[in-house]
């Protein structure tokens, strides 16, 4: 599977409208100046507690931030007098902060509105505590500035492990997640799948808005699975665990026999487990895909078949047992 770098992007910026819009729900947010200052941009996802700026140190003050104004910042604020906290605000407010978010439900001071307003800097507030609020702002902000890879691909859920089918196009990766489908797995999203790179170690995996959970299948043409199967048949996102690549059979290419060395790809500086899965007349890759599953899970909770069955024959050998037994004793008149 080549990886085209020409499909990895990443968002440089968000409007305040498109972030409140967004998140005002998930987050609880609600706005103090109406729509002011909407027109103002969040370029990452950082946040910042402006604890030394309002004491006056803005030196290392990082404005571009999200500021989050929580019990500390408001208690300290509480302690000074009125005319102090206004010649604070106009020196925060000299600088381009993209929007203020005031937590645990406290109302903004009144000068803090006013010269808002006057500045054009929107000032939220949550009904969440400093941590929880700062948790699901920068986790919706993860979201929207990750890393994130376009690929032509099926993706499904077997087994509660995430398969991506790559290979050329026409190879049958459509046909291959229908008939996963049909017996009971649940369809991520084919055609174009868009991974999203989720801290260092994690890929998100989901369809287009526009393509949700429709397949091709050629001969047939277009299909809703959700409609057809029901909602069981679907979900909307799934962490990738397993890329296979369909290839029609190559007698000069080597594929693998046992299974002791692991092959990966590596996508966005993340290691994917990855096999090559070649393809014949009567080889059923549904049922080889659902092996590939457990085999997986297996693996992931300290079973590995391969290893298992080495270290067998390297006991026998040891051993310097010549003859190869049955694996039972007798037979207890069972001639079937």
């Amino acid at each position: 599977m080549q990886i085209n770098k020409k499909n990895i992007s990443r968002k440089d910026k968000i409007s305040i409208k498109y972030f409140f819009e967004q998140a005002s729900k998930k987050i609880g947010l609600t706005s103090f100046t109406e729509e002011d200052g909407f027109n103002r941009f969040i370029t990452q996802s950082n946040l910042h507690r402006p604890g030394l700026a309002l004491a006056g140190f803005v030196k290392l003050f990082t404005y571009d931030r999200i500021q989050i104004f929580g019990n500390t910042e408001i208690s300290y604020l509480n302690g000074i007098p009125e005319e102090k906290r206004r010649r604070i605000f106009k020196k925060i407010f000299e600088f381009e902060i993209p929007c203020i978010v005031i937590t645990n439900g406290v109302q903004p001071f009144p000068e803090l509105l006013e010269l808002a307003k006057e500045k054009q800097v929107p000032i939220f507030g949550s009904k969440f505590d400093t941590t929880k609020s700062s948790y699901l702002i920068a986790d919706f902000l993860d979201d929207i500035f990750a890393i994130k890879l376009s690929v032509h691909a099926s993706f499904v859920d077997v087994y509660g492990v995430g398969m991506l089918f790559v290979g050329k196009s026409g190879i049958g990766k459509s046909e291959v997640a229908l008939d996963l489908v049909e017996r009971g797995h649940r369809l991520v999203a084919d055609d174009v799948v868009i991974l999203t790179k989720k801290g260092e170690e994690i890929l998100m995996g989901a369809g287009t808005e526009l393509g949700s959970h429709f397949m091709e299948i050629r001969g047939i043409g277009i299909i809703d699975v959700r409609s057809m199967f029901g909602v069981r048949a679907i979900r909307f996102q799934k962490r990738l665990e397993v890329v296979i690549e369909l290839e029609v059979w190559n007698a000069k290419e080597e594929y693998t026999r046992t299974g002791l060395d692991d092959s990966t790809l590596t996508i966005m500086d993340i290691n994917i487990p990855y096999i090559k899965l070649p393809i014949v007349p009567g080889k059923n890759i549904t049922v080889v895909a659902e092996v590939i599953a457990l085999n997986y899970l297996l693996k992931h909770y300290g079973y590995d078949a391969a290893q298992v069955l080495t270290e067998r024959i390297q006991k026998k050998i040891k051993s310097n047992e010549e003859s190869i037994n049955t694996n039972v004793n007798y037979f207890e008149h069972d001639f079937e």
